[in-house]
């Protein structure tokens, strides 16, 4: 047989409501549909009135669309590390060349950026001399008239 789970018992709910410091377009529709249901039929809210809350609104609502957007856009250029180092495209980058296997630096190359790539987070550029190196591997950034 089944049992019943008493934590869903309405007795056993919350009769505290906590306050909100912010007012959410849901809230304001609440107050709004709240305030046609409560209102006088004998006097009845003034068209221009009703025309303000609603113009209201809907203002409200493409404010808060326009802000997550903007919010989406920022986390998408701030976690991107292709976006944060595609400005290095064309420039010349001077890195410190380490043997793989024994960790010796073998001397500082250079070469232009042709390509920005991703791997595991970080920020890998491609070199017209066909090396791939991190970023935080360069000791030396200058376009190529700099030379």
């Amino acid at each position: 047989m089944n049992n019943i789970d008493t934590s869903l018992y309405l007795s056993n709910q919350k009769t505290t409501r906590e306050p909100s410091p912010t007012l959410d377009k849901d809230g304001f529709l609440k107050i709004l549909m709240t305030q046609l249901q409560n209102q006088d039929p004998t006097a009845p809210m003034d068209d221009n009135e009703m025309v303000q809350q609603m113009s209201t609104l809907t203002s409200l609502e493409q404010m808060m669309n326009m802000a997550s957007s903007i919010d989406k856009l920022v986390q998408n250029q701030l976690v991107s590390p292709v976006i944060q180092y595609s400005h290095m495209i064309g420039k010349e980058v001077m890195y410190q060349q380490v043997d793989e296997r024994t960790g010796q630096e073998l001397g500082v190359l250079s070469g232009n950026v042709v390509a920005v790539s991703q791997k595991e987070g970080s920020a890998i550029l491609e070199l017209d001399n066909g090396e791939k190196i991190y970023a935080d591997a360069v000791t030396k950034v200058s376009t190529t008239e700099d030379k």
